[in-house]
């Protein structure tokens, strides 16, 4: 054989922190489920890490949202990716160090992502304040024709629908004063919405920076797309990020992916292994 894949001497299938991590994650998708259907109660709203300036935003959330999932499906792909990538790391680093770089990692994807978001929704906000200052029919109506008007979520559509109606009420009526007050009211609103709207959850950043890891520390051990075409680590890695700074760069609105999480996890994980100074081993 040209290569081997590392395996230290006491090489463990399903070692503790990964265990730890499945079953965690797995009984808070169970929890979302009952909680939800039994009682109406979003767990997401709590644990999913909202935008750190908006109401909703709690400081553990920075931590809890790597544990909770969408679906079975994203629980799922997260979860085999953590044991295929994680089992082979946490046996190299032992469980404390792979711990600390899983947390690290998410933490840094959900910063990554919520600094692109800030980027994406300023200009939106700088109308809004500027409006709230300083409000204006002929300036709303151009926001409210505008890109800035963004519905990012079935309440800010709900806010919309009202407005459209309630403003041609008070429009046939000529009620112009009742128009401001409810324009003024509508932007109020939706500045609090939408900066709500951003919600993550997910334990993809942490699995993108163990990806990373995977591949600087074993850049020639061979993965196999779709079970049948081997692929290099180190290429392998080279090219999931390229998708996602692609994915991410074309913010195509329909797409609920943060690639710039996933890719902030692997900055992240960059950072943190050269930090170490852990040494770049080849396995042949």
């Amino acid at each position: 054989m040209s290569y081997q894949e590392y395996r230290p001497s006491s090489f463990q299938i399903l070692p503790p922190v990964i265990k730890q991590l499945l079953i965690i994650n797995t009984l808070l998708l169970f929890a979302q489920y009952v909680l939800r259907n039994s009682f109406h109660i979003e767990l997401s709203e709590q644990l999913g890490l909202h935008y750190f300036f908006a109401s909703r935003f709690r400081p553990w959330q920075l931590i809890s949202y790597m544990f909770m999932h969408g679906d079975l499906f994203h629980l799922f792909s997260n979860m085999f990716a953590l044991w295929m990538f994680g089992s082979t790391l946490e046996n190299y680093w032992g469980g404390k160090r792979f711990l600390i770089f899983y947390l690290v990692t998410g933490i840094g994807a959900a910063v990554t992502h919520y600094i692109i978001f800030y980027f994406q929704i300023h200009p939106a906000l700088e109308v809004i304040n500027n409006y709230l200052s300083n409000p204006d029919l002929k300036t709303f109506e151009t926001f409210f024709h505008s890109s800035n008007l963004k519905i990012a979520s079935y309440e800010i559509q709900g806010q919309v629908n009202d407005l459209v109606s309630n403003f041609n009420n008070m429009e046939a009526t000529g009620d112009k004063a009742g128009m401001l007050n409810a324009s003024v009211e509508f932007m109020r609103n939706y500045k609090e919405e939408l900066l709500n709207s951003n919600t993550v959850v997910g334990a993809s950043g942490s699995i993108f920076g163990l990806l990373l890891a995977f591949g600087m520390l074993f850049p020639n051990t061979l993965l196999y797309v779709y079970f049948a075409i081997p692929i290099k680590a180190k290429y392998f890695v080279i090219a999931y990020g390229a998708i996602e700074l692609f994915s991410g760069i074309q913010n195509n609105p329909t797409d609920n992916v943060a690639h710039f999480a996933h890719l902030g996890g692997m900055l992240f994980g960059y950072f943190l292994i050269k930090y170490w100074g852990l040494n770049r081993t080849n396995f042949y």
